[in-house]
């Protein structure tokens, strides 16, 4: 028996949600996929945490999340906020709330104003009888400054209430589900049902984001394909606690990536915990790369590079391969204002004659380098044209000053010449 392909290339249609705006930043209705990450330092760090909510806005990050979970954390917030405009820094910035935040936000009602959103857990908002006063509190506060929310669901703090309610709804079936489906259901019901519940309250379904956060693969795609067929709330993707280093790349870009081809999802997260010494930055490049790779956005010119085999025992080309990618990273906040449509470009850097000259030609640019045994020389294709060959030490820095001059010529107003 064959697989039947579909007979179609690229991602499906986006989901139509609602849009949900968070100061000048769309999510959803249409919008392109959205870019958040979140500060690892203590929110009541005035100082660090504008310069690392800087760095990350620098890093091309829409939205970025702080932890908001003392009042000393609360009192910052407003400070923080006018520290960015101070740097010239205008990101929508976003209070993470667990536990505490009616009280917090009721405290400090700059803090609620300053915040362009407010995220909300249903699992850990309140329990018993003052889970539902402390949730409407903070809905309330939403209306009162007129702030959008997510509410936020997580498998590691699901609403045991209502997670003990559906075993028991479960136990009476006459085929029960297993285990794993009832805690899906669990965690898509809390948001839902929260969500609702809100609208209940006055809170426009314009003004609501959901998320349904779990830490493994598979189930992060069950989950989001069920909240997606059951809503028309715009959607935010991550895998949460997803790791360290490769793992943590992975395991978001293999749950994250089937979901987006699937139009599912309105702006994302790569939850990675930073490896020692690593800026917190990291998160969101590998969340742009996987929106570029998919085709779903531009955000930096795409090196396309050789692996290397026994064809290249020289290293010169892993060197390039990270001279032209560090250079075109560097240059792209310039080239966003004064080069718009660079971003689309793409780089071809190759080890040797073999797909060298040929991926070479498919890019916008792109360098084929001898590989061993080769002739000591560099032909260099534009728009499948060779254009020059280069030899001898200077390779690196002519190649690079090849890649701006292309895009001198070739970027203006938007849209290649």
């Amino acid at each position: 028996m064959t697989s039947q392909v579909p007979d179609r290339y690229g991602p499906q249609p986006r989901r139509i949600t609602r849009q949900v705006d968070i100061d000048s930043v769309r999510v959803g209705g249409g919008a392109p996929v959205v870019v958040q990450s979140m500060t690892n330092t203590d929110t009541a760090d005035v100082v660090g945490t504008a310069r690392q909510i800087g760095e990350l806005w620098r890093a091309g990050s829409e939205l970025v999340r702080v932890t908001v979970n003392t009042p000393a954390a609360a009192a910052a917030v407003p400070k923080i906020v006018e520290r960015l405009a101070m740097m010239g820094i205008k990101v929508p910035i976003i209070g993470d709330f667990h536990y505490n935040g009616h009280q917090l936000l009721a405290k400090e009602p700059a803090c609620a104003e300053a915040l362009a959103k407010y995220r909300i857990n249903p699992g850990n908002v309140g329990f018993g009888k003052k889970k539902d006063i402390q949730f409407a509190q903070l809905i309330e506060f939403a209306l009162r400054y007129g702030k959008p929310v997510r509410i936020g669901a997580n498998w590691g703090s699901l609403d045991e209430a209502l997670a003990t309610a559906l075993m028991d709804e479960n136990a009476q079936r006459a085929e029960p589900w297993d285990a794993a489906r009832v805690m899906r259901e669990a965690l898509v019901r809390s948001a839902l049902d929260s969500a609702l519940r809100a609208v209940e309250l006055g809170l426009p379904a314009e003004r609501i984001i959901l998320s349904a956060k779990v830490s493994g693969v598979q189930e992060l795609i069950a989950v989001y394909r069920d909240l997606a067929s059951r809503s028309d709330f715009a959607l935010h993707l991550g895998l949460t606690e997803a790791g360290i280093g490769s793992k943590g790349i992975v395991a978001s870009s293999a749950a994250l990536a089937v979901l987006l081809q699937e139009g599912i999802g309105d702006t994302i997260r790569i939850s990675l915990t930073p490896e020692p010494g690593s800026p917190r930055t990291q998160e969101v490049v590998v969340a742009q790369e996987l929106l570029q790779t998919l085709g779903l956005r531009a955000f930096t010119p795409m090196i396309t590079a050789c692996p290397g085999c026994g064809r290249t025992t020289s290293e010169f080309f892993q060197h390039l391969a990270k001279v032209v990618q560090d250079h075109v990273r560097e240059k792209m906040p310039e080239w966003k204002i004064s080069r718009p449509g660079a971003e689309t470009m793409t780089v071809a850097v190759m080890g040797c004659v073999v797909n060298g000259p040929g991926e070479s030609r498919h890019a916008n640019i792109g360098i084929s380098l001898p590989g061993t045994g080769e002739a000591p020389s560099a032909p260099v294709f534009e728009d499948g044209q060779k254009t020059v060959t280069l030899r001898g030490e200077g390779i690196a820095e002519e190649f690079v000053a090849l890649v701006d001059a292309y895009v001198d010529r070739h970027y203006r107003g938007g849209a290649p010449i």
